[in-house]
């Protein structure tokens, strides 16, 4: 029964985006007493603004899928082999994941709501899934045939404290990002976002007001290229018409179809790629508009002090050039390694073109905010290099349950589950206590991380007081 229900939250609520963002406005609207017309309208917008958003994802996403098998076939590799699949292991230990979800979720709220320095309420449901995956996998890999309610326990532990310090080690950087700190962000790819930051920083790489991507200056002939839109649509367009060039016939009538010629169709998913950005970006600014005002009243009753962390594409809209440099910059460099594995013969890459994209995108804005266009590439080139890295290794750390994981993965992924495994070999010779050592250690880090920087916040808090009056005395008549 107790299984069923959980189940069913996360079925239904924590992993339906839209439903979960649309409850959360109207609970916000609700606790600031608006007006029924306001709560209603409020809500379907935020709503709303998450499906237009979600409908613009997919729309490249097909595009971005289609493109993958295309290149995959131009430059001649397949997917490496695996004995067992994701499916296989989502059948089996793997379907403690929603649980998981269920589990993790409540307690990263019991721990927003006890310590008041974890700021952020993490909002990204699809990514809650995914690391419920990746964590109840890295436990199966690292201590065997876990029992379900175990797996259930440790990885609901481990995932709540995930959830609660991921926005906020990703934080400084995404003030910078925005200008302000209004939301967090909560997505799987922010140990990129701090690596390129903070490295492009340590670089000394650029200037970011001198050499922002947002006002490079482009010789008249190409200034169009400044449109997202446009120069989307063109380099993707010319990318799939090469890779249309070179790849296997029946793989591109395959994807292609037959109802179109393979130029024709080439180009029309460089148009649809471009045409899902803009719907993406249109429901980033909806649902924007109404879910940080309406999350006020769940500030001020529920869960004091704190904001909501969303999903990656809201921080396209400050850097939409710095997107498309990313992107760019990161499947040029998977895309060399690709060769350089190939004739090494070390492992056979598949290029994993959303988290090309999204990864290249976030690793473009990170870096522009700290260093300009040279940091947006740096950040792009870094997610390829991790991305292909992490396929090798990472195939072989995931080959007992889901070797897919290590394709599908976005760096957050990789962080993880090197931290999980690792520590489940040097306490293998525990025993089964071990996974609970784990999980222990996990929420005693991040317990302790928290009173930290709660003590930090109100130091700081208190010497702003002391300094407060000394300068209103300053400025007495």
């Amino acid at each position: 029964m107790v299984q069923d229900i959980l189940q069913g939250i996360a079925d239904n609520l924590l992993s339906q985006v839209p439903i979960l963002i649309g409850l959360i406005a109207l609970l916000g609207l609700l606790l600031q007493r608006k007006p029924v017309e306001d709560v209603i309208g409020g809500t379907l917008r935020a709503a709303i603004g998450v499906v237009i958003m979600t409908i613009g994802i997919d729309v490249f996403v097909g595009g971005l899928a289609s493109f993958q098998a295309i290149v995959s076939s131009a430059v001649g590799v397949d997917a490496p082999a695996a004995t067992t699949t994701l499916d296989d292991f989502l059948a089996g230990p793997g379907a403690a994941a929603p649980l998981i979800i269920a589990g993790g979720f409540a307690l990263h709220l019991v721990m927003v709501r006890v310590f008041r320095s974890a700021q952020y309420v993490y909002l990204t449901g699809h990514l809650m899934l995914w690391m419920s995956i990746v964590v109840a996998a890295c436990l199966v890999e690292a201590f065997g045939d876990v029992d379900r309610w175990t797996l259930v326990g440790a990885g609901s532990v481990i995932v709540a404290c995930y959830f609660t310090l991921q926005p906020l080690w990703i934080a400084p950087l995404m003030r910078r990002v925005m200008g302000h700190d209004q939301f967090g962000l909560a997505h799987t790819t922010s140990t990129l976002a701090l690596a390129t930051g903070y490295g492009a920083r340590a670089l000394k790489l650029g200037d970011p007001v001198k050499h922002d991507t947002e006002k490079l200056k482009m010789p008249r002939g190409i200034a169009f290229l400044k449109d997202m839109n446009v120069a989307t649509a063109l380099i993707v367009g010319v990318i799939m018409l090469v890779a249309l060039a070179f790849a296997d016939p029946e793989t591109v009538a395959a994807v292609a179809g037959e109802d179109l010629a393979p130029f024709a169709w080439g180009v029309m998913q460089a148009l649809r790629f471009a045409g899902g950005i803009a719907i993406l970006l249109f429901g980033v600014r909806m649902f924007l508009a109404e879910i940080v005002p309406s999350f006020k009243g769940i500030s001020d009753k529920l869960l004091p002090g704190s904001k909501p962390a969303l999903d990656i594409p809201v921080i396209f809209p400050k850097a939409t050039t710095a997107v498309m440099v990313g992107f760019l910059a990161s499947t040029a460099t998977f895309l060399v390694l690709l060769g350089v594995f190939a004739a090494a013969g070390w492992f056979v890459l598949v290029p994993p073109m959303i988290m090309l994209f999204f990864g290249g995108g976030a690793g473009g804005v990170f870096g522009n905010a700290v260093a300009g266009w040279r940091g947006a590439v740096f950040g792009g080139v870094l997610n390829g290099v991790i991305l292909a890295f992490g396929q090798w290794v990472f195939w072989g750390v995931f080959s007992g349950t889901a070797p897919e994981l290590a394709t599908l993965a976005d760096p957050d992924w990789y962080a993880v589950s090197a931290v999980l495994v690792a520590l489940g070999s040097v306490l293998e010779p525990i025993g089964a206590a071990a996974i609970w050592v784990v999980a222990g250690a996990v929420l005693a880090v991040s317990v302790g991380t928290l009173v930290a920087l709660g003590r930090r916040s109100a130091r700081a808090e208190r010497r702003a007081a002391a300094e407060r009056p000394a300068a209103d005395d300053l400025v007495a008549p």
